[in-house]
This record gives structure tokens, sequence and C-alpha cells, in this order.
């Protein structure tokens, strides 16, 4: 079917909001030129740590048609994890927000398969692929190109109607859309995320140094984690929320309607004595379909250990 690209824009909108996506913005598909000098500089500083994966790739990462060929749109989607319930307590282990539930990368991508199966339906045979953290996509850069926030100085994507408690995901097609532009840098003289990080993990505005944030160090590093940061970790157990947690912009977050963010029942009941109990199968129980299994259980076990650590 022969549409306007006012149309289809309307109309890819208007089902991105029937499947729970928030936000939704296109951007041209073209080479990330103003990236690639920061890309390069961050990873020749070691930022990206043990992340080795970081330097693969790296035209990919910058060109979307390289990932799907003859690409002409990049579309960036928001999906809201903010939950019902914070069950970090002081004085108890913590995991990031976005953990206690199912995880995001079934839920939205079986979401984003059928948003983008509905496009075709009524547009015809249009190549592209989906996109949900798994592939070399620049994804808050796309995120911010197309206006649906702008990269705080924490590196995260900010919404000034949602703050930064959200998924990224992306659409990668062939197809030409009414693009949208970036919005203005809403963060201002605040450098509350910066003063907050207990491991000096964002050393100037708008740079992580990945190699030293609290997330990395409980998720990514395969290692022990370096008795440096020991003492640091602020009970974080799995991945870390503080940089979020005293963002201003994080006040106008809205609990979100996704039944498969719910976390289990019993997950914020742990004491921290049971945190240090725990037993591989009740791991295994309470984390089945959760992000957590990434760090398996023996990388739990490790961050509790180093979470405790005085």
């Amino acid at each position: 079917m022969k549409a306007t690209k006012k149309e289809a824009t309307a109309f890819f909108k208007a089902r991105a909001k029937d499947f729970g996506f928030d936000f939704c913005g296109f951007a041209k598909a073209e080479f990330l030129e103003d990236e690639a000098p920061k890309l390069e500089n961050w990873l020749k500083q070691g930022m990206h740590g043990k992340m080795a994966y970081m330097e693969n790739n790296f035209e990919k990462r910058l060109d979307p048609t390289k990932l799907v060929p003859g690409a002409k749109s990049v579309v960036s989607l928001i999906y809201n994890y903010y939950p019902h319930k914070d069950l970090n307590n002081e004085g108890n282990y913590k995991i990031a927000k976005y953990a206690y539930g199912e995880d995001y990368h079934f839920v939205l991508k079986e979401k984003l398969k059928s948003l983008f199966s509905s496009f075709k339906e009524k547009y015809g045979e249009v190549e592209g692929r989906v996109f949900v953290d798994s592939a070399p996509v620049m994804e808050r850069q796309w995120a911010q190109k197309s206006g649906v926030g702008w990269i705080g100085k924490n590196s995260l994507l900010l919404n000034r109607s949602m703050g930064s408690f959200f998924f990224l995901a992306e659409v990668i097609l062939d197809f030409e859309f009414e693009y949208d532009g970036p919005i203005a840098d809403y963060c201002g003289t605040c450098q509350k995320c910066q003063d907050a990080c207990p491991t000096d993990a964002i050393p100037q505005p708008y740079i992580v140094d990945a190699s030293k944030c609290i997330s990395y160090l409980t998720i990514e590093l395969k290692e022990q984690i370096p008795e440096d940061f020991g003492g640091k970790l602020d009970d974080w157990i799995f991945g870390c929320d503080i940089c979020q947690d005293v963002c201003p912009w994080n006040r106008f977050s809205k609990k979100h309607k996704e039944p498969r963010f719910e976390p289990h029942e019993q997950l914020g009941d742990l004491s921290r004595q049971q945190w240090h109990e725990i037993t591989e199968d009740v791991f295994r129980e309470l984390f089945r379909n959760s992000a957590v299994k990434r760090t398996k259980y023996a990388g739990l076990k490790r961050n509790i250990d180093s979470a405790s650590l005085p």
C-alpha cells in the first residue's frame, strides 16, 4: 500500500503505543560521524574494561546500513520499567530495578517483532531488523538523534516526562519516514550523578568509565572484582541505580504497566543473611526468567562477597 511518509510515521507511532511503547522517534539511517572520534577515544582509554566485544564491529556501531543493507531509517522506542515498589532497602543487598522481573530482551523482542509485522502487513514488503541491546547499535545516540530524549551526564538517555528508568529498542528498516530532530540537553549545571557515584565512574560530564562502573563490575566482569572496589559497591550485587536514583528528572518516573516486569514474590523478602546463604536451587527459582541469570550463581555469590567487604 502506497502511503505518504506522514501517514506511515503516524501509523508506526500509533502501533508502537498499542504495544506499550511510551515514545517513538525517527532518524535517518546514516553514518554517525560525530560519534566516531568519541567512541575511538573512549576505547583507546580502556574505559570499556574487559568488554572486548566493544572493540569489535567498529564500523557496524557507527553505520546502520552495515547491519541492514539499504537501511533508510532508525526507529528508536522507549519502554518503561519503573517498578511499583522499590525492593532495595538500606542495609540490605540491592539489584538494579530493570532486573526485578522477566528479562527485558525477551519481552521487548516479542513486542518489536509484532510491531514490525503489523507495519509490514499494512505497507507491504519492508526489509529490516529489530534490536534490543543485542547487536552493535549505539542506541542512546540514535534515540537522541530521533528526539525521544537527550544523553545525560551519566551517559544514559533522559526524557523530560519519564526520567531514565526505561529500556531502549530499535527497528532499522529500508523505509523512509518523517524524521524527528534532537531535543535540547536539560541537565544544566546539575552534577548529582557524578557526585553520587561511589567508584568515580563518571570522571567528567557525559563520559562513563565503564571499567569502574558497579554495573560493569557486577555483571560484565567475569573475573574477581578488584579489592579496590570491594568496599565501594554500596551493597549492589547486580547492576546499580545510583546515578538514576539521584537524577532530578526521575521524579517524573511513572510505574510501569507490564505484568511481566513484576518481581518474584520472594525477591523483596530476602534478608542479608539469606542472600549469603542462597543456594543454587533458590537462585534458579528466583531468577528463572530474569536478567540476573547473566551473572550466574557463582557470579552472584562473588558479588555478594565483594559487596560485604568493609
